[in-house]
């Protein structure tokens, strides 16, 4: 196997990031031999010693206080059991604590002269939005540069060019924060952009969520943070003698407005190519005639550096086809529903010609694009042209679609869909013997991709797009397994944790938008306790878990509910939403999931050596438990309502003693094989788990493959590429997105019971895992996950009544391996097969 070797190390989960904060997290994966010692190393600064522990894949930064903007080479070096070490090396730079820079602005009283809009110029009702300034400043640089970092910001989004040239590859930057409360700036290496003599920073900003269109509320649909964009922006640079300079946002900023009308998440972007002002953001251009900025204030104590990765273009995707349906008219299918914009090719038209492009997940019987489910968002772009053939992106907006209609233009250039997201590596693959499965987990995953967007959002098509916390932390498991999302939950706890009440009420969304409801529901709160339980448990890095904010949380439930059955306080209760069966009781629903944000907070408190906290929570949770019981549970087993989702509470919760369950578990079948699934948002990602550890992994089965509605592969039969919001694709418009994650959470089962890769129960970091293959009725399947650990493997295939499996167990881990027939084996890391094969035991 060779020596144990660290490779991909990260500082806190990102891969050598810029602009890093206090005391940062660095971590690792193993290849090689198991482990049995580390040492950590940054620079000359500070180094952790060797530390005999064999588990460890990470460790918090100890050393004293880091320089701001500053590089720091560190290491880590792995010790195996004959004594040889090996070691990897990386780097990470601190951020810009020590802002100087103030914010700037247009002046928000001088406003451009407005002609009246004519049809063929302006398409879009104006909804009040305006033109997205440009601001520019030129500078000389006396010699040549070694170095040069941009420090920039903005209250709205961003777009920001040296001599032209694009800074970074940052989209919709600096991402959705509660800007109240915290502020991301985005850290970009520039040296490659500035030159001795002139130069030119060049930035256009929009509204985006600060000041433009966001949510659904009719009372307040944009205005959340603030009336107009501004600009904060410091370019710190390194001549060749050793000097410095700092070119920094200040009242010397020249702005105009130009050739971007308006850019707004939800209506859209409108480009007037008549109003472009080339060579604005070049050394040389003549900006006497433009207005000078005005400097909006200076204060800097929001502005924390970017925790995850941005949102970048990760994907294009051409046409599937191009269907001309009118003179000037065309309707492109891109074959995939997907979060991000159109690229288009536009030969040279009159100018004043207007092209449109309108957006949609899906067609009307008669063929036209159907809208009505954006309800207030437009999603509608436009060009105006000038003399020339001209290439329009938007920069300021994304929509979700699969199909674009482009009007006015008889011939259409090229066209591309540009596919949007935060940018998660991919950890996950899985497939099996059935097509329509492997369909389900792609659109399962294109879910996760259209629907990770700075943060975790419902749905990216319509007036809303916000980050629903039970959304999040039903779909967390399956999007762990899909990709690497420690450093994206990262942020949004951040963002979660800003918008806790001071009673210690989390939220039902996150970020707050003003005039959004602060007070969360049962299941939609509680993600406060529950994503961060599932973070630590998957990545092993203890500060995910805020044992503070988890623990004002079940406080501030039990203040208004002594009794133990949460009754007050519920905010709306969306209750089990969306389920198409029964209602579960919504007491049992918010008692539930009391007891587990309880029972998790004790288990928080103890990883954090709180063990006084950990025994009060855990005496809590046991309360809780009695109380459910003696209410809500008969001698028989049976759970008020009688619900699928009623049962999936108690027994994945484990709120029912062991003769209860078993009852409890059998009627749950019961009502499983009379109805099929028949659980919504709460209940979905426990249906198939709940069913397989309770026995019944035929019924789980039988559910995946179903094909009658409601099912999943009813989803794919009639032509689904992501995964609906309603089990059916029915109901009224205004709520039937056809791009929402939270059905999708049965990807986790994929991953761990089809293919059979999952942890023991108290196992963190996949430390020790469980490969239990549940191979139903599917002749093969195979999956495969970079854990934080190492790489997880699982291929399995299967003739009548012979079996084979193949098993690849990380570095540092061990396995406990259950094949069909009963046997059980244990096995360390490296690669391993078994077989059942008749007459053969091997």
């Amino acid at each position: 196997m060779g020596a144990a070797l660290p490779h991909d190390l990260r500082c806190d989960h990102r891969t050598t990031p810029l602009g890093v904060a206090g005391r940062p997290s660095l971590g690792w994966r193993l290849e090689g031999a198991d482990p049995i010692a580390y040492r950590v190393d940054v620079g000359e600064v500070w180094s952790s010693g060797r530390i005999e522990d064999p588990d460890a894949i990470c460790h918090p930064y100890d050393g004293p206080p880091l320089l701001p903007r500053t590089r720091y080479a560190w290491s880590v070096t792995l010790w195996d059991g004959t004594g040889a070490a090996r070691t990897a090396e990386s780097w990470f730079e601190t951020g810009n604590d020590a802002w100087t820079a103030a914010w700037i602005a247009p002046d928000p009283h001088a406003v451009e002269h407005v002609d009246p809009p004519t049809e063929g110029e302006r398409a879009l009702a104006a909804h009040g939005l305006l033109p997205c300034p440009q601001l520019r400043r030129s500078f000389e640089i006396p010699r040549a540069v070694t170095t040069a970092r941009l420090y920039i910001s903005a209250k709205g989004l961003y777009h920001a060019l040296i001599n032209g040239r694009r800074v970074g590859d940052a989209e919709l930057a600096p991402g959705w924060t509660d800007y109240r409360e915290r502020l991301q700036y985005q850290t970009y290496d520039v040296t490659s952009l500035v030159g001795e003599g002139e130069n030119a920073l060049a930035v256009t900003v929009a509204d985006g969520w600060w000041s433009g269109f966001a949510g659904f509320d009719p009372r307040q649909p944009g205005y959340h943070y603030g009336r107009f964009p501004e600009l904060i922006a410091e370019l710190h640079l390194t001549l060749a003698d050793g000097s410095t300079r700092v070119v920094m946002t200040d009242g010397s900023w020249r702005t105009a407005h130009g050739h971007v009308r308006h850019g707004d998440l939800l209506k859209g972007e409108c480009h007037d190519l008549r109003a472009a002002t080339p060579g604005w953001d070049l050394p040389g251009f003549d900006d006497s005639a433009w207005r000078p900025v005005v400097v909006t204030g200076a204060d800097h104590h929001l502005l924390v550096p970017s925790a995850d990765e941005p949102v970048r273009v990760l994907r294009e995707l051409a046409p599937v086809s191009v269907t001309r349906t009118g003179p000037l008219t065309h309707l492109v299918d891109f074959g995939q529903n997907l979060a991000g914009r159109v690229r288009l090719a536009v030969p040279a038209q009159e100018p004043g010609t207007r092209v449109v492009v309108r957006h949609g997940e899906k067609l009307e019987n008669d063929g036209r694009l159907h809208t009505a489910n954006l309800r207030t968002a437009d999603a509608t772009d436009m060009l105006v042209t000038a003399s020339t053939a001209a290439s329009f992106e938007p920069r300021f907006t994304y929509h979700g679609f699969r199909y674009a209609e482009i009007s006015g233009v008889e011939r259409l250039g090229e066209v591309k869909a540009v596919v949007l997201h935060s940018d998660t590596r991919w950890t996950g693959t899985f497939e099996c013997s059935d097509p329509e499965i492997n369909r389900l987990h792609r659109n399962i995953e294109w879910g996760q991709r259209g629907n990770f967007v700075s943060v975790p959002t419902d749905c990216p098509q319509r007036d809303e797009r916000l980050g629903w916390m039970a959304d999040a932390q039903v779909f967390l498991p399956t999007a762990c397994l899909n990709a690497d999302v420690a450093a994206f939950f990262a942020k949004w706890l951040r963002d979660v944790r800003d918008a806790q009440s001071p009673e210690g009420g989390f939220p039902n969304v996150a970020p707050r938008l003003t005039g959004v409801a602060e007070e969360g529901a049962p299941g939609w709160a509680d993600a406060g306790v529950l994503v961060p339980w599932h973070l630590y448990t998957v990545y092993g890095d203890a500060r995910f878990l805020d044992v503070d904010s988890m623990a004002a949380w079940v406080d501030f439930v039990l203040r208004h509910n002594p009794g133990l059955i949460w009754r007050e306080k519920t905010g709306p209760h969306y209750a089990d939403w969306l389920a198409p069966g029964p209602a579960t009781p919504r007491e049992v629903v918010a008692t539930a999931f009391f007891h587990r944000s309880a029972y998790l907070t004790a288990r928080a408190a103890q990883v954090r050596g709180r063990y006084g906290e950990a025994d009060r929570f855990h005496s809590l949770a046991s309360d809780i438990r009695t109380a459910f019981i003696k209410t809500f549970v008969d001698p028989r087993g049976a759970v008020m309502g009688d619900t699928q989702t009623g049962y999936l509470l108690a027994l994945a919760f484990d709120l029912l003693p062991a003769a209860l369950a078993r009852r409890a578990a059998e009627r749950l079948a019961e009502l499983v094989e009379e109805n099929g699934p028949q659980a919504g948002f709460l209940g979905v990602n426990l249906l198939c788990p709940v069913l397989s550890a309770t026995g019944r992994p035929d019924l789980a089965h039988a559910l995946l493959r179903r094909t009658d509605p409601p099912s999943w592969l009813h989803q794919v039969r009639n032509g689904a590429t992501t995964v609906w919001e309603r089990w059916d694709g029915e109901g009224a418009p205004s709520m039937n997105s056809f791009n929402h994650y939270a059905f999708g959470s049965v990807g986790e089962w994929l991953y761990t019971g089809v293919a059979g890769i999952a942890q023991a129960p108290d196992s963190v970091a996949y430390r020790e895992l469980v490969i239990r293959p549940l191979p139903g009725d599917l002749s093969w399947a195979r999956a495969s996950y970079e854990s934080a650990r190492g790489r997880i493997a699982v291929s399995w295939e299967r003739a009548d009544e012979d079996f084979r499996l193949s098993v690849t167990v990380p570095p540092g881990a061990s396995a406990t391996v259950h094949l069909p027939d009963g046997r059980v084996h244990r096995v360390t890391s490296g690669d391993h097969h078994f077989a059942s094969v008749r007459g053969e035991d091997s």
